[in-house]
């Protein structure tokens, strides 16, 4: 079955076997600089008083403040959450594929590959995860759509079954090692491949969450959200608050309402940081749209 909503029966059938949102105590994530923190495997690790590990909260973002992970981890979590957010800014699903914008950036396979396997799969003392209290996210596609749209078709179509086809393998390398519960991030088309997960594994339990669906709604209506609805602009973003972002060892502007008079309103008052990247408001809309289907339970049977 397709990602999508389900009734509470359907939901229930879903289910393979798990402790719900609250019975969650791990969170190993993936991807690019929509989710990363600066988080480090080798510095120090996530506590119960220190959720996120390095770096300080919220980290190296590019919302101009926490993003969705952060806000998954402080604000919508329903347990003591230990957060370890391997994402990488700038990752494409493998670089051999997709180049990212610079060959030191760490791909998904690497993040996958080369620091988690090492650091977690052996669940260490710092990373006690089981099965059943850990969740796997991964936040798909944004590079590797920005940086191969140029190749136009057929050429993409090739690529994205290759991507596709990579992205399958990583999670069953995942789910080998001992992941049953994974939480896929993006848009429709790119979230199909968890319903071919969950045909081939019937024993895990597949979230999704179409990202997409909420930055369209808040772009094409601030006031959809709570958070969002202090938004006046949703078409550009200040090169003021680009240039800010950029000159901050955070990657943020000073404060998170910063305000420059040639920009006309507050950083948080626009939807884009920079041509890419959305501010933090739009990043809690997300963070929180995740931890309601995570609550709501698995939507791919």
């Amino acid at each position: 079955m397709r990602p999508g909503s389900v009734s509470p029966l359907a939901s229930a059938l879903c289910v393979a076997s798990t402790p719900g949102w609250s019975g969650i105590k791990h969170v190993f994530i993936f991807r690019d600089s929509y989710t990363t923190t600066g988080f480090n495997v080798s510095g120090i690790q996530p506590t119960p008083t220190n959720p996120l590990g390095n770096t300080t909260f919220p980290g190296w973002t590019a919302a101009d403040g926490p993003n969705w992970v952060d806000q998954l981890t402080v604000k919508y979590n329903a347990s003591k959450l230990l957060t370890y957010n391997l994402a990488y800014g700038g990752a494409t699903i493998n670089s051999a594929l997709v180049a990212p914008y610079l060959p030191t950036v760490s791909s998904v396979a690497e993040q996958i590959e080369n620091e988690w396997f090492p650091a977690y799969a052996s669940k260490p003392s710092t990373a006690p995860w089981t099965y059943s209290d850990t969740l796997f996210a991964i936040f798909d596609g944004i590079n590797d759509v920005e940086n191969s749209w140029h190749k136009g078709l057929p050429a993409t179509t090739t690529l994205n079954a290759e991507i596709f086809a990579v992205y399958h393998g990583l999670v069953m390398e995942l789910y080998y090692a001992g992941a049953r519960n994974f939480a896929f991030l993006n848009n429709e088309a790119l979230l199909d491949v968890a319903a071919c997960i969950k045909d081939e594994k019937p024993d895990v339990n597949v979230f999704t969450v179409d990202a997409n669906k909420y930055f369209t709604e808040v772009l094409d209506k601030p006031s959809s959200f709570k958070q969002t609805a202090q938004y006046k602009n949703t078409t550009a973003y200040c090169v003021a608050y680009e240039k800010a972002g950029i000159a901050q060892s955070n990657n943020g502007t000073p404060t998170e309402t910063y305000f420059d008079a040639s920009c006309g309103v507050p950083v948080n008052e626009y939807f884009w940081l920079n041509s890419l990247h959305p501010t933090y408001p739009m990043q809690d809309v997300l963070a929180q749209e995740v931890a309601a289907q995570l609550i709501s339970g698995p939507n791919v049977c």
